[in-house]
């Protein structure tokens, strides 16, 4: 069992879970006539796979009691913002998506008033109907008491970036709440050469499509056009960080050459919108390198802690992370006060 950290509180900021009867939605789907590949590789490994791993990952999703708090307290964390497992509803005909939605959301909830100060939770929604989607960011934040919204990638292989989901939008900032963009399996256009090498999912795949709808948001002009609204993508930011600079060269590059009529002039550089509309989770991803950079990169008031419990559970990572050579101020910064900033935990 790792101590309480004297010098600050261990946030971590995007685990997950997922209600027993979401599994029983996903087993139909499973079986029906042709689901999507991604999802049989992903949930279809781990609902059926009797590897220690997988029946570790099912066992602690639906947990939100004894199970979960003795994990957090064998690895030091204070508090966990638990969302909504990928896919979510997302892989679900709409009616489906719209209802189940808030039956999760009200079951988080529920753990998170059992446990106040050791749970926060953030709003599942399904982009299938994006009004319905932002009435329940209003009814998550400001009846449940839910802080952020999670939107598990892709729906269908559709993204934010077209206008008709930009409601989602308008309704995380006028309720002042971050969207989370959590990966996904990519779409079925586009996993097969994944597939064929097993690099569909964490390892690579995840980061690949999670990256691209990020920028697809960043491109389409949505903080343009929403510029209080503030996202969180994880994983040292699916990479985007490490290519600002030639995200910058290439926008700026193809605009100028007039080359696609989906790539027009935005007010700022890419990178801006990294640096003041983004925060940057380390989950998974437990590495002191990346860590720094993204920080320099960046700016250290936008980096924040992250396990990615339970797919990643290691205790050796939180203690490296207590080692990192960073100033007194960053390393709180990183583990504490920038989670409690974003998801207004004060």
């Amino acid at each position: 069992m790792i101590s309480p950290h004297p010098d600050y509180l261990r946030i971590a900021t995007e685990e997950a879970f997922a209600p027993k009867e979401m599994f029983d939605i996903y087993r139909k789907i499973l079986a029906g006539p042709d689901p999507d590949p991604g999802f049989v590789s992903l949930l279809g490994f781990y609902m059926t796979s009797k590897s220690d791993r997988a029946q570790h990952i099912m066992r602690c999703l639906s947990d939100l009691d004894t199970l979960r708090l003795q994990h957090m307290d064998d690895t030091g964390i204070d508090r966990q913002i638990i969302a909504l497992t990928s896919p979510g509803v997302q892989i679900m005909d709409t009616d489906t998506a719209v209802s189940f939605a808030k039956i999760a959301n009200d079951e988080l909830a529920a753990a998170v008033r059992r446990h106040p100060t050791r749970f926060s939770g953030m709003v599942a929604i399904a982009p299938q109907n994006p009004h319905e989607a932002a009435k329940e960011i209003e009814r998550g934040v400001q009846q449940l008491g839910l802080t952020g919204v999670i939107i598990n990638s892709h729906t269908h292989g559709e993204y934010l970036s077209d206008p008709k989901f930009w409601e989602i939008f308008e309704a995380a900032e006028a309720n002042d709440t971050p969207i989370y963009l959590h990966p996904n399996t990519p779409p079925r256009n586009m996993i097969q050469p994944f597939l064929d090498c097993g690099l569909d999912g964490a390892i690579f795949g995840f980061g690949v499509e999670t990256g691209l709808h990020a920028l697809r948001i960043i491109t389409a002009g949505v903080f343009d056009r929403f510029p209080k609204l503030q996202m969180v993508i994880g994983h040292m930011g699916e990479a985007l960080p490490f290519w600002s600079y030639r995200l910058d060269y290439m926008h700026q590059a193809t605009v100028k050459s007039d080359r696609y009529p989906t790539i027009r002039a935005l007010k700022k550089k890419p990178s801006d919108y990294l640096r003041e509309n983004f925060y940057i989770t380390n989950s998974g991803m437990a590495w002191e390198p990346a860590i720094r950079f993204t920080q320099e990169t960046l700016g250290a008031e936008r980096v924040l802690y992250a396990m990615d419990y339970p797919y990643q559970y290691s205790a050796d990572e939180v203690v490296a992370l207590d080692g990192m050579p960073m100033s007194a101020e960053n390393k709180k910064r990183f583990f504490q006060t920038n989670a409690e900033k974003v998801f207004k935990l004060k």
